[in-house]
């Protein structure tokens, strides 16, 4: 079977042909060229508006990097036409193999970016003797399609969280789609601030952000008073993993001051190296552990009435109604205002000044909850990895869109992935 027959099958052109393949040595390997030429009764498509036109000159030979087979790297050698166009001048014609004036076809860049979602960018520019910047502009080429593609239509719910890049205080807002049955990236935003929020709403337009019922974020200002004047009539539910994550500081705080405490006073260290007893859930701790923290449980410490009043705290996520739970935070805040304990009422008066929004949890009948944030966050950081060499945010939005959005791909990226 001829090159021209295989290649005929896989990938054919409308008004060209494929000519002579040879064999020569690029980049100290064996490359295959196959020679392209325009059909006799072809005209070049002007590449401005894509009206054919009259020639007018060729430009030099050029090669353009297809998908390797057998080992072998493959280019395409073509001399482009240009073209008399009587709306936009001499331009360059149009060629369906590639786009603009990049040197890898269209077909090649599905091909990496298909392999970049499994291998890191590194590892794919190896495996297929090609450069990490070829890689970047593949998945950049299938972001960018796939963004212009996307049905965003019946988005129910969101997730919106913070999640750092870089290194120092650099941070993405990322909202992700957390309807039941649909995980996926909706969009990424430079910053933590209300301005970055309110972009992602204007991005989303007034009718799709009406269909929206659910909204699920932390406590932080900025993403409470976005979602209360863009989505007010969805239901907004505060994270209960922060809710959590915030008793766990205050108890850290209050272990570690009071430890300070008792060595100042010439007292047993019995908080020594007990930071883990208090923050583990009781079914996570080792033996050795389980049985440190119950002797310290006997003393009459303000580290145990804090995890206590923590533990306690637990049952609250045990009910049902939103009256009955409401009437559980509100007694739990009371009890905690009365501990004189100074972290803990802190955590008290912030469910106090938040507590609508956390019964909100029970009134979406706890289906929407930050586990699906967090694992995608999860996931997010491992793709950074896997993307490990890029250095602006850029390529960082380029590697969450491509590994988490989900985006659609053209029939065509299927055949070499």
């Amino acid at each position: 079977m001829r090159i021209q027959t295989i290649l005929n099958r896989r990938q054919k052109f409308q008004s060209f042909v494929y000519g002579q393949a040879r064999l020569v040595e690029r980049r100290r390997r064996t490359a295959l060229e196959v020679q392209v030429h325009p059909r006799g009764n072809g005209r070049p498509v002007c590449c401005g508006c894509g009206r054919k036109g009259p020639g007018y000159d060729r430009l030099s030979e050029r090669r353009y990097e297809f998908v390797p087979f057998w080992g072998l790297l493959v280019f395409f050698v073509y001399a482009r036409r240009r073209v008399a166009c009587p709306r936009c001048g001499v331009k360059a014609e149009a060629l369906p193999w590639v786009e603009g004036k990049h040197r890898l076809t269209t077909a090649y860049a599905w091909f990496l970016a298909g392999w970049a979602k499994l291998l890191s960018w590194s590892e794919v520019a190896t495996a297929f003797h090609t450069t990490w910047d070829h890689v970047f502009h593949s998945v950049r080429m299938a972001v960018d399609w796939g963004r212009r593609h996307v049905d965003i239509t019946a988005v129910k719910a969101i997730g919106i969280d913070e999640m750092q890049w870089s290194r120092g205080h650099h941070y993405v807002t990322v909202v992700y789609e957390i309807t039941s049955g649909c995980r996926r990236l909706l969009w990424v935003g430079r910053d933590r601030t209300a301005k970055t929020l309110l972009g992602f709403f204007h991005w989303l337009g007034r009718e799709r952000t009406k269909r929206i019922q659910f909204v699920c974020s932390d406590m932080w200002r900025a993403y409470l008073k976005v979602v209360a004047k863009k989505a007010s009539h969805a239901i907004h539910v505060l994270d209960r993993f922060h809710i959590m994550s915030l008793m766990s500081k205050a108890i850290d705080h209050v272990r570690a001051q009071e430890a300070k405490e008792l060595k100042a006073r010439g007292l047993e260290p019995v908080l020594k190296g007990s930071r883990w007893w208090f923050l583990k859930r009781p079914e996570h701790l080792t033996a050795r552990q389980a049985g440190s923290l119950k002797e310290v449980l006997k003393y009459n410490l303000r580290t145990v009435r804090s995890y206590l009043l923590r533990e306690g705290f637990q049952f609250f996520w045990e009910y049902v109604s939103p009256y009955w739970a409401g009437r559980f935070l509100d007694t739990w805040c009371r009890r905690v205002m009365r501990s004189r304990i100074e972290p803990m009422k802190k955590v008290a008066r912030t469910l106090r000044s938040h507590r609508e929004l956390i019964l909100n949890w029970f009134r979406a009948r706890k289906e929407i909850s930050s586990g699906a944030v967090e694992g995608m966050n999860t996931k997010a950081k491992l793709a950074t990895r896997k993307a490990y060499g890029f250095r602006t945010y850029r390529a960082l939005e380029v590697v969450l869109y491509h590994t988490l959005g989900n985006l659609p791909e053209p029939d065509h990226a299927h055949r070499f992935s």
